[in-house]
């Protein structure tokens, strides 16, 4: 959280505990209304966990804590019948007042203070995948006086609030967001994705339609960030909602003049709620921040204009003492801040012209002339870490491709020599050689050769910058796999660090003039040491890569491994051989990998093949890379073929793999010897744990109903 210096928060305390050590020693007015902040309450859950902060919460019915969330209704741990007609409800343990009456004033008189709040949270609802995309049904932030569970039969269309025979009860003392993904026409919803106001019951006083944001949009999972403000000296209600890490709007999707005095009683809770219905879909609350405070009326002193002035006068005093100490310690710091970033860069270039077979050090002013001071039309592409640009070197007339890296914290010393040492000493004809590097002002720039065919994307998938004109041939993609398994063997087993590339995709597959299949971008790549498997980013707890490459144990485990490489290059495989990505939407499924297993499973996975090719394709090599691509593709790490016998299969001195006709179930802990037996096998859920940069980041995965474990988070990276 970037902390922000002297924000306007912190002045109005500090000038209000002047103004208290005035005021009792003034005489009492005739009347007067002065608003000042006391009794302010922030709690913040970056994510969930039910030893750490499970005591917080009182969880019922069928919601719990699971994988870093609050999950409001279950996931498919069981099977999709368990998660139908379910509703669920977590409180925050804490009891909060609306009003209270304060007697601290010097006159002793009595004053009523009234709660205002602001709390946001980051949600994703997803649908299920299993051949039905109805959603199913909702839920809602909920403020109750009741710590208790949902009635009974408070499922489907009433969202773990209430029930049919309680639905409207001014005894039931709620007022809830309802986030509704089910038109109810006779609960006089607009639609089927909206926001609505509910009160004692789930026939909302007050919705928003027109959202610009999908609640649950199908098939490809959401996060959302919803912040709701309440004044309750107006007393008012603004909710706004953004997608994911976008900032907050400057328009309130939904408001409305609300006094929960009329609703609720006193003393009430925070929480949130969620069912589902004859279809279903996961509710997930992923981070909450939540800050109360109590604001009062009433305070009797001097006559107003002399109040005024006095305020005025004293908080003018205390508002330039303490700009005065703020600016002080600004200059302090940026000057420390100055003096360490000189250090590092220092330190950077030290350390890199000490690096073992050095390649070329470029001046930012040549490459800022080769790529015409970086002009958008010079881009070949962005991805995660930063924005490649097309060059040519002054003086030389040799293109060469320059990275330039723009991703947060690649400032750090340590980053940018993890990854220059891996590119720098790796040696192998289907690697995308570096040519060089630049390091000035904190920025890093690394110079490649330049691969005219571009990235093997382009030439197969349509887009802006694809290269429709000619269909790769067969004979190129084969070549293309056989330079691509060559490349990971080198990696995996012939390296002496045993490189995990952890971002296998078309878009870092470069093809050089003669098509030559070239493996790039290595901002996500670790070496490992010569006795570890994996590599875990801990201080993260992300997930590297791009979503529909990532293999199923990586958002369990947190760890790219030579397992979740060879998953990454089963999925390529695929996109090759079939010419389509591997998260498209074909014959009712969501994922490349499991349409073809269901083709193989019908004796029909030569229908897989790209349809550009039309007949020329070796039937036989196509079926042999197709069974390689589903044995990579194994939910089971265990399970999947190591690099040598990748690279044994597609040089045809080995028989394609033995791939089994149903897709196996995902299962964790992986025992190759034991697997479908052992009682310490367990059947992943629904929900498995997705993060980027920082551990609020989480997205669900839902078994389709095969018992598949279908993929459904957001692309980690370009």
């Amino acid at each position: 959280m970037t902390r922000c210096p002297l924000p306007p928060l912190l002045l109005l305390p500090v000038s209000s505990f002047v103004l208290l050590l005035f005021l009792p020693h003034l005489p009492p007015a005739q009347s007067q209304v002065v608003t000042t902040i006391e009794d302010i309450f922030s709690h913040s859950f970056p994510n969930f966990d039910s030893v750490d902060n499970g005591a917080n919460f009182s969880i019922f019915n069928d919601a719990g804590i699971s994988l870093g969330a609050l999950l409001l209704t279950p996931d498919s741990f069981i099977g999709a019948t368990y998660m139908r007609n379910k509703s669920g409800r977590v409180f925050y343990n804490r009891p909060f007042k609306l009003w209270q009456m304060d007697s601290s004033s010097s006159s002793g008189a009595e004053t009523k203070q009234f709660l205002s709040f602001s709390t946001s949270f980051k949600i994703n609802v997803f649908r299920s995948i299993n051949g039905n995309l109805n959603t199913g049904e909702g839920m809602a932030f909920l403020l109750s006086s009741d710590l208790g569970p949902a009635p009974p039969g408070s499922h489907g269309a009433f969202l773990g609030l209430t029930n049919a025979s309680l639905n409207g009860n001014p005894g039931n003392h709620f007022v809830a967001i309802e986030f509704d993904t089910v038109m109810q026409t006779d609960l006089g919803d607009p639609n089927d994705n909206h926001i609505g106001l509910d009160i004692n019951g789930v026939n909302s006083t007050k919705t928003a339609s027109d959202l610009k944001v999908q609640i649950s949009p199908p098939g490809f999972p959401t996060n959302h960030t919803v912040w709701v403000d309440y004044d309750g000296m107006v007393p008012y209600l603004h909710v706004y909602m953004a997608i994911d890490d976008d900032p907050k709007p400057a328009s309130a999707v939904l408001e409305a003049p609300l006094d929960l005095n009329d609703f609720l009683k006193q003393e009430f809770y925070f929480g949130f709620s969620a069912s589902t219905g004859t279809n279903y879909e996961l509710h997930d609350v992923l981070s909450w921040n939540l800050t109360a405070k109590m604001s009062h009326v009433g305070r009797k002193g001097l006559a107003a204009w002399k109040i005024g002035a006095i305020v005025g006068g004293v908080s003018v005093f205390v508002m330039v003492l303490v700009a005065g100490l703020w600016v002080g310690l600004k200059v302090r710091k940026r000057t420390a801040r100055d003096a360490t970033s000189s250090y590092s860069s220092a330190m950077v270039l030290v350390a890199l012209k000490r690096l073992p077979g050095t390649p070329r050090e470029f001046e930012f002013k040549d490459l800022d002339k080769a790529t015409n001071n970086f002009d958008e039309k010079m881009k070949l592409g962005k991805g995660g870490f930063g924005e490649v640009y097309r060059g040519v070197l002054p003086g030389e007339n040799k293109q060469v491709a320059v990275k330039r890296f723009s991703r947060g914290g690649t400032s750090a010393p340590d980053d940018f020599l993890k990854e220059l040492t891996i590119i720098n000493r790796l040696r192998h004809k289907n690697l995308v050689p570096l040519v060089g590097w630049c390091h000035t002002n904190s920025m890093l720039l690394l110079v490649y050769e330049y691969m005219p065919n571009g990235s093997l994307d382009h030439h197969l998938f349509d887009g802006p910058n694809s290269m429709p004109t000619t269909t790769l041939s067969w004979e190129r993609r084969y070549n293309v796999i056989a330079g691509v398994t060559s490349a990971l063997h080198y990696l995996h087993d012939e390296y002496d660090q045993k490189v995990v590339h952890r971002d296998l995709k078309a878009s870092n597959i470069m093809l050089d003039a003669n098509f030559n299949a070239r493996l790039g971008d290595f901002g996500l790549a670790r070496a490992l040491e010569s006795d570890k498997t994996s590599y875990a980013e801990l201080e993260m707890a992300g997930v590297p890569g791009t979503m529909g490459y990532i293999a199923p144990e990586c958002f369990l485990t947190g760890k790219a491994t030579r397992e979740s490489d060879i998953f990454g290059f089963g999925a390529v495989v695929l996109e090759v051989v079939c010419g389509r990505r591997p998260r498209c939407d074909i014959d009712g499924f969501l994922f490349l990998c499991d349409w073809v297993w269901k083709l193989f499973r019908e004796g029909r996975i030569l229908e897989a093949v790209d349809a550009r090719l039309g007949e020329d394709y070796d039937p036989e090599d196509a079926r042999r890379l197709l069974l390689l691509a589903l044995a990579c593709s194994h939910p089971i790490s265990s399970e999947r073929p190591k690099t040598d016998v990748t690279v044994q299969i597609i040089s045809r001195t080995r028989a394609p793999p033995s791939v089994p006709h149903f897709k196996p179930s995902f299962v964790w802990p992986s025992f190759p010897a034991m697997a479908g037996t052992s009682s310490w096998l367990t059947a992943v859920s629904a929900v498995a744990s997705s993060y980027e940069a920082s551990p609020t980041r989480r997205t669900p995965h839902l078994l389709d109903g095969d018992g598949h474990v279908a993929s459904k988070d957001l692309s980690l990276t370009s």
